[in-house]
């Protein structure tokens, strides 16, 4: 039986709203084609954790990290830029979650592999994950030989699910028909919906988007009236509820 250790936070000091691109190459000098190199970009807006996955793995002769981020538009731009060939992806992000990360980025990016990595898991936010792109789906409270066991199972063309997300899986499972009324929701109304949830005014959300103030209130007439919800307290509670945001911790 191994033993497995929680994450240990270690504070870097990155900026998670400003990507970074990595330059180097790490393979065996003595025999660089035993194994294909990875090329590995992390996502995730906790800078300790992300710090943390970059340190461990950049030490590592299987991956190759060539970007990190914190933000979810940022995130899409790296990717589309860099294509890696493996991701791993927090699945609440500020500005566009996991789940619409994928389903901008999957279908232009075929080949790249997804484990998704998250504090927070339900099943339908797994099933939402994997039906966008994700292969695998390791939970944060899991220790560090799972999450290492997970993404080198995805790289090499397997998936893989922490003990939590597979317990979880099986409801999906029970429930295959089961679906999340977000599924019909555009990709725009999904980011507005994300947005009113986070507090953001109609003013900070047209400008954040790039969109007139009018679009931004036609988008959330349309959402509230296909989710059957008529304030904005209703709205935050289904973004919790699908995974679109995260509960905020009391001090």
């Amino acid at each position: 039986m191994v033993e497995q250790h929680p994450f240990k936070l270690l504070v870097l000091g990155s900026n998670p709203s400003q990507p970074t691109t990595f330059s180097y190459h790490l393979t065996d000098p003595l025999n660089p084609h035993a194994t294909t190199v990875k090329r590995l970009v992390i996502i995730e807006d906790q800078t300790a954790i992300r710090e943390m996955l970059v340190e461990i793995l950049r030490l590592d002769p299987n991956y190759q990290l060539v970007g990190e981020s914190g933000d979810g538009q940022s995130a899409v731009n790296l990717c589309l830029e860099v294509k890696p060939d493996l991701l791993v992806l927090d699945a609440k992000l500020p500005g566009l979650n996991g789940v619409d990360i994928l389903r901008r980025i999957s279908k232009k990016l075929p080949g790249m592999r997804v484990m998704v990595f998250s504090g927070y898991e339900n099943p339908m936010l797994v099933r939402e994950m994997l039906e966008a792109g994700a292969h695998g789906f390791v939970e944060k409270t899991a220790g560090l030989f799972e999450f290492k066991k997970g993404l080198e199972t995805v790289a090499s063309g397997g998936t893989y699910f922490g003990p939590a997300v597979a317990a979880l899986l099986r409801d999906v499972v029970a429930n295959p028909d089961a679906s999340s009324a977000s599924d019909f929701l555009t990709d725009r109304e999904r980011e507005i919906l994300q947005l009113v949830a986070e507090s953001h005014s109609t003013r900070e959300i047209a400008a954040k988007l790039g969109i007139s103030i009018k679009t931004v209130d036609n988008h959330r007439t349309n959402l509230m009236r296909k989710l059957n919800l008529h304030d904005v307290a209703s709205l935050t509670r289904y973004a919790l509820e699908v995974g679109l945001i995260e509960q905020k911790k009391t001090q």
